[in-house]
C-alpha cells in the first residue's frame, strides 16, 4: 500500500510537471528505420542516475520518443545493490540530482513524504539503499520508459540512422534511433584494473572491488585490499564488518589522499562552464584533478579504524604477489606479508576497444592526445587516452569523414570527465550537465530537420483572430 505522503507529493509532481511544460507543443515527427519499424529519436544505454536524469531531461524538452536500455534487472540499475559497498552516499544530503531543479522530484521530498520531515532533519547523509530505492521511484513517478535484461553489444551506421544491436536472453535484436546516449557509467572507459602483480592469482585467491564477493567467506580470514581510494576504504569495511580476521589496506603512495578535490568544484561555474574553456586550461584543471585519488570522508576511514584487525600501509605498493601454500605472499618496499584473499580496488583501464558497443570503430574515436599536446610538466598519457567529445558530448572522430555517424552518439559518463569535468558520473553536476547535453542533442535534432521545420513554417496558415 502506498504512503499517504508520497500519494499527495505524486499529485503535487503532476501538477508541477503540467505546470512547467512550455512550450508542450511536439516538435519531431516520427522516423522510419530500414526495417519498416519507427525509429527512436534517442536510445539512452544504461537505466542508472544519469541515464534516467538524462531521459527526463529529453521529456521535458518534448523529446518524448526515448527508449532507456539496461543489462541489469529491474532495481538492480548502477552500482547500488552490487559493488557499491559504502553505507551512505558520499555527497551531503541537500544536493540536487535527477530532479532537474524541479523541487518536488528532490530526494528531500520524497524522503520526506515518506519518512517525515523530522526524519530528514535527523539525517546525515543518505544511504545508498534509499538512493537506490527514491532512483525506482523517480523512474516511475515521471514515466521513463526503461527496458531492463538487454545488453547493447553493437552500433553501427543504418541508412542515416544508427542501427543498436541488443542481446536478450541469448537471442540478438536490432532497433534502429537518430542519437544514442551512452550512459554506461564507471564501465564506460574500458575494463577494469587487475594490477599486473596479481593478474596471475586464481580467482579463488583474488578479486576485483567491482566483482560479486562472498564477503561471509572472508570471516576468519586474512585479507589485502590493493588501493586507498574511497572503494578501497568501503571494501577493506565491508570485510572487517564480515569478521576477517585481518585486513591490510595497501596505499601507493606516501600519504592517503583526504583532500577531497571534486567537493572543491562544486559550484556552478565550474559545473557549468569548464567545458566553455580552451584545452589547455580543461587539460589543466582535470589532470590536476584526476591525478589525486578520490578522497574519503571521515565516516568511510572510522568505518575501518574502529576494528583493531585493520592496518593501513603508506608508501607500500604491491610489487609481487605469489601464491603458495600458507596464502598469497604479498611483496612491498614496507616488507612481505601473507593474506587468504586479495581485493584490487585500482579503478578501470581506458581502452575503448574492449566495449562491444564501441569495438566496431573504438580506433577512430578521437582522444585528448590526438588533440592536444600538454607541456611537459602536465603530461599524462593515461589521460590522453580519455575521448576527446564535442561541445554535445558527443564522439568525434580522429580521421575526419571515415565514421560521420559517430557525431550522434553522445557519451554522458565517467568518460567524459576530461571534456566536461564532473558530469556523467555525478551527482551533484546533474543539474548543470544534463541540460547541457540535453541542449545539445536536441540542437542536432532540430538541424537535421530544418528545411522541414521552414516547410511547416511556410505552410502555417491558423488564423489569430476573425475580422468582421
Amino acid at each position: 500500500m502506498k504512503h499517504d505522503g508520497l500519494s499527495v507529493l505524486e499529485s503535487r509532481i503532476a501538477g508541477d510537471l503540467a505546470r512547467t511544460a512550455h512550450p508542450s507543443a511536439p516538435w519531431l515527427e516520427p522516423v522510419p528505420g530500414p526495417d519498416g519499424k519507427r525509429a527512436f529519436d534517442v536510445i539512452v544505454v544504461g537505466g542508472g542516475q544519469s541515464g534516467l536524469a538524462t531521459a527526463f531531461g529529453l521529456q521535458r524538452s518534448q523529446v518524448t520518443n526515448i527508449l532507456v536500455l539496461d543489462k541489469a534487472a529491474a532495481g538492480q540499475e548502477g552500482p547500488w545493490r552490487s559493488y557499491a559497498r559504502m553505507h551512505t552516499l558520499r555527497s551531503p544530503k541537500d544536493f540536487t540530482g535527477p530532479d532537474l531543479d524541479v523541487p518536488s522530484l528532490t530526494y528531500q521530498s520524497w524522503h520526506e513524504a515518506k519518512f517525515g520531515v523530522e526524519s530528514w532533519d535527523e539525517l546525515t547523509l543518505i544511504p545508498k539503499g534509499l538512493w537506490a530505492d527514491y532512483l525506482g521511484w523517480f523512474r516511475h513517478v515521471v514515466g521513463i520508459p526503461v527496458r531492463n535484461e538487454v545488453e547493447v553489444v553493437d552500433i553501427a551506421p543504418a541508412g542515416g540512422l544508427l542501427a543498436v544491436t541488443l542481446r536478450c536472453g541469448g537471442k540478438a535484436e536490432t532497433l534502429h534511433a537518430r542519437k544514442i546516449v551512452l550512459a554506461t557509467g564507471q564501465e564506460s572507459l574500458g575494463d577494469w584494473t587487475m594490477p599486473a602483480p596479481l593478474m596471475a592469482l586464481p580467482v579463488s585467491r583474488c578479486a576485483h572491488c567491482a566483482e560479486p564477493i562472498d564477503f561471509a567467506a572472508l570471516a576468519g580470514k586474512r585479507v589485502a585490499v590493493i588501493g586507498a581510494g574511497a572503494s578501497a576504504f568501503d571494501n577493506a569495511a565491508t570485510a572487517l564488518e564480515a569478521g576477517a580476521a585481518r585486513v591490510h589496506l595497501l596505499c601507493r603512495r606516501p600519504e592517503a589522499q583526504v583532500i577531497q578535490p571534486y567537493r572543491w568544484l562544486t559550484f556552478r561555474g565550474f559545473l557549468r562552464h569548464l567545458s566553455d574553456l580552451d584545452d589547455a586550461w580543461r587539460w589543466r584543471f582535470m589532470s590536476a584533478v584526476l591525478a589525486l585519488r578520490e578522497g574519503f570522508p571521515q565516516a568511510t576511514y572510522d568505518r575501518c579504524a574502529r576494528h583493531d584487525a585493520f592496518s593501513l600501509h603508506l608508501g607500500a605498493p604491491a610489487l609481487s604477489a605469489i601464491d603458495g601454500p600458507d596464502g598469497v605472499e604479498i611483496t612491498t618496499p614496507q616488507g612481505s606479508l601473507t593474506v587468504d584473499f586479495v581485493i584490487a580496488a585500482a579503478g578501470i583501464e581506458i581502452d575503448l576497444s574492449v566495449r562491444p558497443e564501441l569495438a566496431g570503430f573504438a580506433g577512430n574515436i578521437a582522444a585528448w592526445a590526438d588533440r592536444y599536446a600538454p607541456p611537459a610538466a602536465e603530461r599524462d598519457e593515461r589521460l590522453g587516452r580519455f575521448p576527446y567529445l564535442a561541445d554535445d558530448y558527443a564522439l568525434t572522430e580522429r580521421v575526419p569523414d571515415a565514421t560521420p555517424w559517430i557525431s550522434d552518439i553522445h557519451l554522458f559518463t565517467i568518460a567524459s570527465t576530461m571534456s566536461f569535468g564532473a558530469s556523467g558520473s555525478s551527482i551533484n553536476a546533474m543539474t548543470t550537465a544534463v541540460p547541457k547535453l540535453v541542449s545539445g542533442i536536441t540542437r542536432g535534432l532540430f538541424r537535421a530537420d530544418v528545411e522541414r521545420h521552414w516547410a511547416s513554417f511556410q505552410a502555417y496558415d491558423v488564423p489569430q483572430a476573425v475580422l468582421r
